[in-house]
This record gives structure tokens, C-alpha cells and sequence, in this order.
């Protein structure tokens, strides 16, 4: 599974603005909404829901907001870069910088799984993450990632 399965180049965010969890969650909703016409409540809610059980903030500046929605027909993602860091209760304390949001369909099961350790992987490259915090351009950004993510075996 490759990053650009389920991260389209109108899925990349590459300056955002948002200064709390809450706006930057708020935030990726609506961008969310507009690519999948699921209400962006909805999308919301169901990130709320997860944050709620435990912060998807992983560490080194990197969060995996997720949820599963049962209007979803398939897995997408976002990817956003914020202008500057967020407190995001991550499980290092650090400030959040880099999100990948990830929305799956209530049934997903492991296609969820394998598209969380798939965001996972490619966040663990250090020259890539190195490169995306010095990208201030969607379109680069995308390229980036487009390019440093090869396909794993399934």
C-alpha cells in the first residue's frame, strides 16, 4: 500500500494555520467533507470519538488523526503541514506539525490497519520528513511524498 492509495494531490494541505487541536481537527473536516461528501460534522465527530480513547499524536511532531464512518466506500486521507507547531497531547509532549488524517469506512478492518502503519512507515523516513517541513507548496508536497512512497507488499 502506497501513500498516494488514499491521499489524492487535492488532499494535500501544505500551510496550515490552525492553532489549537480543535481548529486543525475542525479544519481537515471540512477539507475532508468537500473530497468524500460526508457532512463535515460528521468526520468531526468521529475524530473527536478517537481522541477521546487516546491522543494520535505519536511523537516527534507527528499526528494520525483517524475514524471510521459508515457513509465512507472507501479509504482517504489528508496530508497537512501546519505553519507552526500545535500542542496536540502527543505521547512525547512535543508540538504536532506534520498530520496525516485518515477516514475508513466502518468495515474496513485491516485495510485500516494496513493504511495507519502504511502513513507509519513513510512518516518514519527522516529525509522525507525532513524535506515536507521545508515544503511550503501543495503541489511539491504532494510530489514529495508521491516519490518516497514505494509500494509494500500488501
Amino acid at each position: 500500500m502506497r501513500l498516494t492509495d488514499f491521499i489524492s494531490p487535492e488532499a494535500v494541505i501544505a500551510n496550515v494555520k490552525a492553532t489549537t487541536k480543535k481548529q486543525l481537527l475542525m479544519e481537515l473536516s471540512e477539507r475532508a467533507a468537500q473530497l468524500s461528501d460526508v457532512p463535515a460534522r460528521e468526520i468531526f465527530d468521529a475524530l473527536l470519538h478517537r481522541e477521546r480513547l487516546g491522543s494520535t499524536g505519536i511523537g516527534e511532531g507527528v499526528a494520525i488523526p483517524h475514524g471510521k464512518l459508515a457513509k465512507v466506500k472507501s479509504i482517504f486521507g489528508i496530508f497537512a503541514r501546519l505553519e507552526r507547531p500545535i500542542d496536540f497531547d502527543s505521547l512525547d509532549g512535543a508540538p504536532v506539525d506534520l498530520v496525516i488524517l485518515l477516514i475508513a469506512p466502518e468495515a474496513s478492518g485491516a485495510d485500516h490497519l494496513k493504511a495507519l502503519a502504511c502513513v507509519a512507515r513513510v512518516l518514519r523516513d527522516a529525509p522525507l520528513v525532513s524535506a515536507v517541513r521545508a515544503t511550503r507548496d501543495n503541489a511539491a508536497l504532494y510530489s514529495l511524498i508521491e516519490q518516497r512512497s514505494t509500494p509494500h507488499a500488501a
